[in-house]
């Protein structure tokens, strides 16, 4: 009988601001298995945000130096900001057989995808646009040029679904979370 572990996997969840994919995330969360990237970041905490919890909060400076030395297994620039996937956390927590899971913007997936990552690539998408600026207007925290531009975004986003290998519409969040558990095999 062999004492190592057995290696873990990697889960990918995209999807455009407000389909859900931080609540469907919020839930995996919960599972003891589960362990989640930290992305880092160069856009500014909101409210309540934890640096090293909730984001690594960089400089460009700081984020450009670490892209440089390949500190990163993807990154992307997004709404202006930088966001990317810190390589070390994910190797260890492989190595220690748990399922990481990474939730990245699009940009990032196309990344992963074109490295070659070995993944379950899941997009979280919502039922129609309309819905999407519902939930960004009730979230309050964006004027509304912000939520006008985050319609764009998802717009285009919503194209990238076909790199994925499931879609799961967030029209009902309890449903989708089960989706996602099923898929993920939690």
């Amino acid at each position: 009988m062999s004492d190592s572990k057995p290696l873990g996997r990697v889960v990918v969840m995209s999807g455009p601001s407000g389909a859900g994919k931080t609540s469907v995330c919020r839930e995996l969360k919960k599972h003891p298995r589960v362990e989640f990237s930290v992305s880092a970041t160069t856009r500014a905490p909101r409210e309540h945000e934890v640096d090293g919890v909730d984001y690594h909060f960089l400089d460009r400076e700081e984020f450009e130096r670490r892209v440089e030395a390949g500190e990163f297994i993807e990154h992307a620039e997004y709404s202006g900001n930088y966001y990317g996937t810190l390589r070390a956390p994910m190797e260890r927590a492989l190595a220690e057989g748990r399922v990481y899971v990474l939730e990245i913007e699009v940009q990032g997936t196309k990344q992963l995808r074109d490295s070659g990552l070995e993944a379950t690539y899941i997009f979280v998408a919502p039922p129609s646009l309309d819905e999407v600026r519902r939930r960004l207007v009730a979230r309050g925290t964006d004027d509304a040029a912000e939520i006008d531009r985050r319609i764009e975004i998802a717009a285009r986003e919503l194209d990238a679904q076909s790199r994925y290998d499931h879609v799961v519409v967030n029209d009902d969040l309890d449903r989708a979370i089960r989706e996602v558990e099923e898929l993920v095999g939690l």
